[in-house]
């Protein structure tokens, strides 16, 4: 079986006026994990959410997107509140579009569920990898890279 990877997930807009820390509460509140890209309509399936990215943000957003959204189910993925503790979760399903209020305040309507741990990580607990991968900053959904990088068995 191969393995399904590990990702950071900064659950952060590019966007300005969104509140960092409101859109990871809200991601961990309601069990997703999530990538920005508003759109004017709700598409009706990611080939549709593709091309309409693509059409409104352009093509390395929509690549970003489509990589995103073919992460195996299983794969590691961790966020942070900024200057706060790590949290650490699992995808569990397809991605979707949410058409919500919140999720368009928070630049959040591109979601997958995800199998967040109850409790948060201190960073003295997390694997270097991930650590440095959030140090480094950025904004994008990536996979964490590391010769030595074993990550932290699933808990409960």
């Amino acid at each position: 079986m191969q393995d399904p990877g590990v990702f950071r997930a900064p659950l952060r807009s590019r966007r300005d006026d969104v509140d960092h820390a409101l859109a990871v509460d809200h991601a961990l509140s309601l069990g997703i994990c999530g990538v920005g890209g508003v759109l004017d309509q709700r598409p009706a399936t990611l080939a549709d959410a593709l091309i309409a990215v693509d059409a409104a943000y352009g093509e390395r957003v929509a690549r970003r997107l489509e990589r995103f959204a073919a992460v195996p189910d299983g794969a590691q993925v961790w966020t942070r509140r900024p200057a706060g503790p790590f949290h650490r979760g699992w995808l569990a399903g397809a991605w979707s579009y949410d058409a919500s209020p919140a999720a368009a305040t928070l630049d959040l309507p591109h979601v997958r569920p995800c199998d967040w741990d109850p409790e948060p990580w201190e960073e003295h607990r997390v694997p270097a990898a991930v650590a440095h991968t959030f140090r480094r900053g950025g904004r994008n959904f990536q996979r964490i890279r590391a010769a030595s990088f074993q990550p932290p068995g699933r808990s409960g």
